[in-house]
């Protein structure tokens, strides 16, 4: 709730309509709104294109948890170590980190199927705007990240993956439910650090789209 107070500036004959928030003493001239998109209605060339979106929007809601708590773990771990002057405590710690994150991580993504796992190593790079490939390395050594890597080619998932919607179309269908998602408050929002403007990916495809169909 919100109170209105209005001022006549006289050197132009303008009335200036002020806002002032219920508690709050300071009068303001505009109201800051949070960032709003409109999504067009879902569309499908055919039926197997439906059931392909909505078996990958099922996959997405599940792994996109865990990729979000990765970039939190990721945050705060910097953050710790930017606090640590000397090499060997700093390494001590994140040795300490590692299992307390594989602790969280390890039975739940045993649990996962190929598809969900490689969404979730997408969707850690759009989280991070690093590859997991490239966590793996900076955490552990670099022989330990090329043994993750060959045994996750093992299942056919690559863990130097990245996320790219602007150019690839799943990436950008992945993006599509992930802003449905928070829009519906499925999901909670956590901003990705790669630069790309959603509306204008949106547009994007759709003209793509429509060009294939002709």
């Amino acid at each position: 709730m919100c109170s209105v107070f209005s001022q006549e500036i006289s050197k132009d004959s303008v009335t200036e309509y002020y806002v002032r928030f219920e508690g709050d003493s300071i009068l303001r001239s505009s109201i800051e709104l949070d960032e709003v998109f409109i999504f067009s209605k879902l569309e499908f060339a055919n039926r197997q294109e439906k059931l392909r979106y909505y078996i990958l929007r099922r996959k997405t809601l599940k792994v996109y948890p865990y990729a979000k708590l990765a970039a939190e773990r990721l945050v705060e771990l910097n953050d710790s170590l930017d606090k640590i002057k000397r090499k060997r405590h700093r390494k001590r710690y994140t040795k300490k980190v590692q299992k307390y994150i594989e602790g969280e991580f390890a039975e739940e993504l045993k649990k996962l199927t190929r598809t969900e796992g490689q969404i979730l190593i997408k969707l850690i790079y759009r989280q991070t705007g690093k590859t997991a490939f490239a966590l793996v390395k900076e955490l552990r050594s670099g022989w330990r990240a090329f043994w993750y890597n060959t045994t996750a080619k093992a299942f056919k998932i690559s863990i130097k993956e990245e996320f790219h919607p602007e150019y690839i179309h799943e990436d950008y269908l992945i993006e599509d439910i992930l802003q449905r998602a928070f829009a519906s408050e499925k999901l909670v929002r956590q901003k990705s650090v790669l630069d790309y403007d959603y509306a204008l990916l949106s547009n994007k495809w759709k003209k793509e789209t429509k060009t294939q169909k002709k």
